[in-house]
């Protein structure tokens, strides 16, 4: 599904290495997560896929299912399925959220050459993943994000994936700010969504996000490129003996 190569990265406004060679693929129904120290460029990988401005690649490739992403812009990358879930969710005043999700859902399908969807079957639709998120009418008639609380932006975020089903999923630290109950809710989104097609990059800090997203792959990133991969197990090494000695074994 994803096939990233000898990735380099830096910043479009300062001479600033970010991604110093970064080697990832995941297969199809694949679920990889990647922990890290800060500043070790986990985000700026998510960016980056995503076609976030800001960011020059300096060298490498980024294909998803065989295309080149570094062609093509962000809402292209999009169509082709690709979905950013943010770690700080933006608010857009003055948008509500169904004229958002109606708009992004049917903006894709006719970019794929796929019929939109009509008022009817686009409602009958957001009312079946809404109820599963436990998401009101009332927050989907609001403006988007506008006055949500941390989970319910998460949440909201979810609720955009499940109406876009893209085939690649990045979630980029989607805990953060999350209280148990909301982890454990934008948790059960996520692993409804798998299935065997559909694959899942997880960035996080944190062990316990791994606890109801169990991934097949957990990489450990420093210094702009991945420094180690093993399973799940990984993941509880970090959290109980913290990234030192897999620093300093990588060195």
């Amino acid at each position: 599904m994803l096939e990233i190569k000898n990735l380099h990265v830096k910043l479009e406004e300062e001479d600033k290495q970010i991604l110093k060679g970064v080697n990832l693929s995941i297969g199809k129904g694949e679920v990889h997560a990647i922990m890290g120290p800060n500043g070790s460029g986990k985000s700026t990988t998510s960016y980056v896929l995503a076609g976030r401005d800001g960011y020059v690649v300096t060298e490498g490739s980024i294909e998803v299912e065989g295309k080149d992403m570094l062609d093509l812009d962000p809402e292209e990358r999009a169509a082709a399925g690709v979905f950013l879930a943010f770690q700080y969710p933006v608010e857009i005043p003055g948008v509500g959220n169904m004229t958002f999700l109606r708009t992004a859902v049917n903006s894709q399908r006719k970019a794929r050459g796929e019929e939109e969807l009509s008022a009817g079957e686009f409602l009958k639709e957001v009312r079946i993943q809404a109820k599963a998120l436990k998401i009101d009418a009332e927050m989907l008639k609001r403006p988007v994000n506008v006055g949500f609380s941390g989970g319910e932006k998460k949440r909201n975020e979810i609720l955009q994936m499940a109406m876009l089903a893209p085939k690649l999923c990045v979630l980029d630290e989607t805990d953060s700010g999350l209280d148990v109950d909301a982890m454990k809710l934008v948790a059960e989104g996520v692993n409804a969504l798998r299935d065997g097609e559909r694959s899942f990059l997880v960035i996080t800090h944190y062990q316990r996000l791994l606890d109801h997203i169990i991934p097949d792959v957990v990489h450990i990133m420093s210094n702009g490129r991945i420094i180690k991969s093993g399973g799940p197990e990984l993941a509880l090494e970090v959290e109980n003996n913290g990234y030192a000695d897999l620093l300093e074994e990588a060195e």
